[in-house]
């Protein structure tokens, strides 16, 4: 991969796709903090790739916020995480497939009251908008969400998600003509960089299909602002 264009990729700043909605209540302060996802699918790739990987994976995807300060619907959420554990219909990010209807798993941070519980599914469920319509479980666990000293490296831990990501390099170009071929699932971020998953997995027991998946140029690593 050429210097250029990872220097690129370090600064792309990517708007959320169709599927994310704007939150409805126009009232809600502003949210700022850091975003992690991972996909079963190459979001940094090629053609080539892409067109291999289409309607055969990509149908999985962990989304994750950690609220560094800010309210949502005048709740305040400073410190909080929470995560989106989403099984599609069909591949994430292809337009000429229609991911829905998609299940949702939701995650909420165990140190948040319930009333923050409830805002933090609602701010997520503004973000990525129909992908998250659908909830069938909402669970509370320890999250843990760090980012690392060299920039597109984080580590998201919960008791039944793991990701873990460090950033593209030159040795993970392949076609040579690499891309954002997928963009991130979320609206409202400031940031966005493709990754690498060092660990992408999630072991719950509530949308039929568990996963683990390494070594993908699949993880978005970056901030949000809503």
């Amino acid at each position: 991969m050429k210097g250029a264009i990872l220097s690129v990729a370090a600064l792309l700043i990517l708007a959320g796709p169709a599927l994310a909605a704007t939150p409805a209540d126009t009232t809600a302060t502003t949210i700022s903090g850091d975003y992690a996802e991972f996909r079963t699918a190459d979001v940094y790739t090629g053609p080539c790739f892409a067109n291999g990987e289409v309607g055969l994976t990509g149908d999985e995807a962990v989304l994750a916020w950690h609220v560094k300060a800010g309210s949502w619907e005048g709740m305040k959420l400073d410190g909080l995480s929470v995560i989106a554990v989403v099984r599609a219909s069909a591949t994430l990010g292809n337009p000429y497939s229609n991911p829905l209807p998609a299940r949702a798993v939701m995650i909420v941070d165990s140190r948040a009251t319930a009333e923050q519980r409830a805002a933090l599914v609602r701010f997520a469920q503004a973000q990525a908008g129909p992908l998250l319509a659908t909830v069938v479980a909402v669970e509370s666990s320890p999250i843990a969400f760090e980012l690392g000293t060299q920039h597109g490296t984080v580590s998201v831990m919960a008791n039944t998600v793991k990701i873990s990501t460090r950033p593209v390099v030159a040795s993970d170009e392949i076609c040579h003509n690499e891309d954002v071929f997928y963009p991130p699932l979320a609206a409202h971020l400031t940031h966005a960089m493709p990754a690498v998953t060092l660990e992408g997995s999630y072991q719950g027991n509530h949308l039929g299909k568990t996963w683990n998946d390494a070594g993908r140029r699949g993880a978005f690593v970056g901030q949000f602002a809503a």
